[in-house]
């Protein structure tokens, strides 16, 4: 199995983590929540390791960077 280079990043091992523990606890809120806050909450944790991960795709430096900059919020 191949492994890519974003995997071997702590960074990456740890937002992949966090959404494996965001999917966790939101599956213990209320119902009504489930199209609002637990969406947002899963959805924006695994954007994280998401953006990493499109980021190290990249070929310059400046899309690399970019991707990183959305996935720690910076804009």
């Amino acid at each position: 199995m191949k492994i890519y280079s974003f995997e071997k990043l702590t960074v990456w091992n740890k937002s992949k983590n966090l959404s494996i523990f965001v999917y966790k606890v939101t599956r213990s809120f209320p119902k009504e929540e489930l199209f609002g806050l637990v969406s947002q909450m899963r959805r924006c944790s695994v954007s994280i390791s998401s953006n990493i991960a499109e980021g190290s795709g990249r070929h310059s430096h400046k899309d690399k960077a970019r991707f990183t900059e959305i996935a720690y919020g910076l804009r």
